[in-house]
C-alpha cells in the first residue's frame, strides 16, 4: 500500500539495455499506444537512433516534444537533474501534464549513476519515486555482449525486470541457456520474452522494484541451479538464515561492507528477521547508498527468516556470509 507521500511522487522507470537490444522499439510502442497514461520520456541521444521523428512535434527551444497521444519526450543534452527539475516545475505550474517519467539510457551506459540521482539529490527525491530499472537483452547477441562488455553486465545486474528481445530469431535451447545465465547474474529480476517491443505495459510500469516496502523476490530456481558455465564478472548470491539478527551488529557490518565494496555492489536488498522486532526490516542499496525501513508485521505462526540478495562485480561471497553469520543474535 503506497503512503500518501509516495502517491504524490512522480514514478520513474529507467529503461536500459545494450546497443541494438530494442529499447527504442519498445519506447516507440509505449509512446504510441493508447494506454491512457501521459508519459514524459527523457531520451539520452548518444549516437543512437532516437524516437521515430514522424511521430514527434518538436519544440527546439524547450528540448521537449509532444507525441500524438499526449505523451512527452525530451532529449538529454544537459544535466539529468536539471531536466527532471524543469519537468517537475512545469508540471506544478500546469504548463505540462504527465503521470510518469521513463528515462531511456544510451546502450553504452551504466544505469547506476542514473539510479543514484533519485537518492542523492534532495529536490529530485522530493518530487520523484524511482519505480524500477527495466533492461532489454538481445537474445541474438547477448552472449558475446555479456562476455565482452562490462556495461552489458551492469545493465543486467541493476535490473528489476529483464525483457528478452529477438528470441524468435534464436533456437529455444540458446534462449534457455541465456535465461539461466541471466538468472545466475541477477536472480531477483523477473524475465519476460518480448517480440518487436510488444511487452505488456504492466511488465514495465508500477513494478516498485526500488520500493523498500516491496517484498524481496528471488527466483527459487536460482537457489537450486548448478549452472556455472560462464565466469561472469557480475555475479549474485542469496543468503538465508531463520535465526534472529542483532540490529546494531548488522548495521555496523553492512556499513563496513558498503564502505569497502560499495563501488562493486550494484544492487543489494533484503528482508531481515531482527531480534525483538515485531515487524520485518526491509533494506536495500545501490553502490554506496543504503537505506532501511520497517516492513509489515510478522504474522502469528509465520516462519521468520532473513533473506538477502547481493548482486555485484566479484564480490567476496565468503566474507559476506561469515560476517552475516556473526550478526546473528
Amino acid at each position: 500500500m503506497a503512503t500518501v507521500q509516495e502517491k504524490d511522487l512522480i514514478p520513474v522507470t529507467i529503461l536500459t539495455g545494450f546497443l541494438g537490444a530494442g529499447k527504442t522499439t519498445l519506447l516507440n510502442r509505449i509512446l504510441t499506444e493508447q494506454h491512457g497514461e501521459k508519459i514524459a520520456v527523457i531520451e539520452n541521444e548518444f549516437g543512437e537512433t532516437g524516437v521515430d521523428n514522424d511521430i514527434l512535434v518538436k519544440d527546439k527551444e524547450e528540448q521537449i516534444v509532444e507525441m500524438n497521444n499526449g505523451c512527452l519526450c525530451c532529449t538529454v543534452r544537459g544535466d539529468l537533474v536539471r531536466i527532471l527539475g524543469d519537468l517537475g516545475k512545469k508540471r506544478k505550474q500546469g504548463k505540462l501534464k504527465f503521470d510518469r517519467v521513463i528515462i531511456e539510457t544510451t546502450g553504452l551506459a551504466n544505469p547506476g549513476p542514473v539510479a543514484q540521482t533519485f537518492f542523492m539529490d534532495e529536490a529530485i527525491h522530493d518530487q520523484y519515486l524511482l519505480d524500477a530499472v527495466v533492461t532489454v537483452v538481445d537474445a541474438m547477441h547477448a552472449g558475446k555482449q555479456l562476455d565482452e562488455h562490462d556495461e552489458a553486465r551492469r545493465q543486467v545486474g541493476f535490473a528489476d525486470r529483464i525483457l528478452i528481445s529477438k528470441s524468435d530469431l534464436v533456437d529455444e535451447a540458446k534462449v534457455d541457456e541465456l535465461m539461466r545465465r541471466l538468472r545466475q547474474m541477477n536472480p531477483r529480476a523477473h524475465q519476460e520474452k518480448v517480440h518487436f517491443g510488444n511487452a505488456d505495459i504492466k511488465e514495465i510500469l508500477d513494478i516498485r522494484g526500488f520500493n523498500l516496502d516491496a517484498a524481496i523476490e528471488v527466483d527459487p530456481e536460482f537457489l537450486t541451479s548448478d549452472y556455472h558455465e560462464h565466469d561472469d564478472e557480475v555475479t549474485s548470491f542469496v543468503w538465508k538464515d531463520p535465526r534472529p539478527m542483532h540490529m546494531e551488529k548488522i548495521e555496523t557490518f553492512l556499513s563496513l561492507m558498503v564502505q569497502n565494496y560499495g563501488e562493486d555492489l550494484l544492487r543489494y536488498k533484503g528482508v531481515l528477521n531482527v531480534q525483538g522486532e515485531p515487524r520485518r526490516m526491509i533494506f536495500q542499496g545501490v553502490h554506496m547508498l543504503m537505506g532501511g525501513t520497517p516492513g509489515k508485521p510478522w504474522e502469528p505462526g509465520e516462519k521468520r527468516e532473513s533473506v538477502m540478495v547481493f548482486i555485484g562485480r566479484k564480490i567476496p561471497r565468503r566474507l559476506f556470509e561469515e560476517g552475516l553469520a556473526y550478526c546473528v543474535a
